[in-house]
């Protein structure tokens, strides 16, 4: 391999010659060897977003040049590409500010854009630090891209994603409205609901986590640009963080405001807690809905087998015809990283000390792999198996009629005690709750027929 030497405040370091990153990439790149987990390709796309709305609002400001402006809005649009990806080599595994990321952004802007700058006849060179980097602070860029990609992560593919198994659920409520079935509680039998009350249960989950996600990630679009090193915004001009907020949001398409509060922004980063919050009320639920279908499904002969899914592949190496629940069982993994990452992002979220949180790497990873994995779980799951759920009539009409808990009907009736003595009996000797009712004497067979109605009792 082939390199170059790169200088920075701490001397020289040899750098590979065909990539674009500079020596402070190049010294985090070894001196954290440590894990394979990467910092998201989402952060740096955030970061380059966030240099050229920095450059424009450092000209407009009169502090950056109109040529240096160009070439580093040049190659953040390059790096929006998606054609420089492996110029981002660190790993999430680095300085808790994330400086090391931010640099590694800074230096293959500065050298792209003095290419750029170069090949088009200009004088002038980008330094990453005095020019890519002007106005700003790791400590305020890197929660600037962690919010920007959290919210971009969150409306544009998590939402969308919960909207459409949800419409999924909402057109199986309405198929389904009228088969009456069996209904559950502590896994035992209880009162009759129709199929459709239950999946529209299902419905409403996703509706109302899909509320409160909408409703705290608008916490995420307060920015900290403009704190730079702790909050006070040292060489940085005043309006800078709104400007640049306002540059952000116009590439983005979403309202990010200049956070009021700089020194909070850099220390805390309870928005993050709180959406990931609602994420994981999002998986609690997906968990009950996956366990729901692969519960009701169960079987084929030996289980409830209410209702049948989509048999994707095969289910067993040994067993010859055997077909199972894997897009559940896929979903409720998803669920406990989901959960693990909650964990881990609350306890991050808890470090800040005195003026900055040094956990948001890690936040940030933990936030996006969430946010990620639940979206393209749900949407496997709507495509491979809720849209393809359908009755079993025979079975759900045996379960129900079998059941020995439509004797609640018989309680305004006959009382509580004594509809218990009906389904003891039944249970005891083997017989339909109409059979017992009818040997205890407490009713007619015109009585039974009249107050024990599957349809009366949903």
């Amino acid at each position: 391999m082939e390199y170059r030497i790169e200088k920075d405040t701490i001397g020289e370091i040899k750098v590979p010659a065909d990539r674009l990153w500079g020596a402070q990439t190049q010294r985090s790149k070894e001196n954290f060897p440590i894990g394979t987990e990467k910092m998201p390709i989402e952060v740096i796309y955030a970061f380059a977003v966030l240099k050229k709305s920095a450059a424009i609002s450092n000209h407009q400001l009169g502090k950056l040049s109109a040529d240096k402006q160009d070439a580093i809005v040049y190659a953040a649009d390059e790096i929006l590409t998606g054609k420089l990806n492996d110029h981002f080599p660190l790993v999430v595994w680095q300085t808790g500010s994330g400086t090391q990321s931010n640099m590694n952004v800074n230096e293959v802007i500065a050298r792209l854009g003095s290419q750029w700058l170069e090949q088009n006849g200009k004088e002038e060179r980008l330094h990453p630090n005095d020019d890519v980097n002007m106005s700003q602070s790791s400590n305020d860029t890197f929660p600037t891209a962690l919010h920007v990609a959290g919210v971009l992560a969150v409306e544009d593919h998590l939402l969308p994603a919960i909207a459409k198994l949800k419409e999924t659920f909402h057109s199986k409520s309405e198929q389904f409205k009228d088969i009456i079935k069996i209904g559950r509680t502590h896994l035992q039998d209880a009162t009759p609901l129709t199929l459709g009350q239950e999946i529209s249960g299902w419905e409403a989950m996703l509706d109302k986590s899909a509320r409160m996600i909408t409703d705290t990630v608008e916490y995420m679009k307060e920015l900290a640009i403009g704190g730079t090193a702790v909050g006070t915004g040292i060489n940085a001009h005043p309006e800078f963080g709104a400007m640049t907020s306002a540059e952000i949001s116009g590439f983005t398409g979403k309202t990010f405001t200049s956070a009021p509060n700089k020194f909070h922004a850099l220390t805390s980063h309870d928005e993050v807690v709180a959406v990931h919050g609602a994420v994981k009320a999002l998986a609690a639920d997906l968990m009950k809905i996956a366990n729901d279908v692969r519960w009701l499904a169960s079987g084929p002969r030996s289980g409830l087998g209410e209702i049948t899914i989509p048999a994707n592949e095969p289910g067993s190496s040994i067993m010859p015809g055997k077909v199972n629940p894997t897009q559940s069982e896929a979903l409720t993994m998803v669920v406990t990283q989901v959960m693990g990452n909650d964990a881990a992002i609350g306890f991050a979220a808890s470090q800040g000390n005195f003026e900055l949180n040094v956990f948001k790497p890690v936040i940030i990873y933990n936030f996006l792999q969430s946010v990620y994995l639940l979206a393209d779980s749900i949407v496997a799951f709507n495509d491979n198996c809720a849209v393809g759920i359908e009755p079993n009539m025979a079975k759900i009409e045996h379960n129900l009629h079998n059941s020995l808990m439509l004797v609640t009907a018989l309680n305004p009736y006959i009382g509580y005690e004594n509809a218990a003595k009906i389904a003891k009996l039944a249970h005891a000797e083997g017989l339909s709750l109409k059979e017992a009712a009818l040997k205890t004497g407490l009713l007619t067979e015109e009585q039974f027929d009249q107050y024990v109605d599957p349809a009366k009792m949903i």
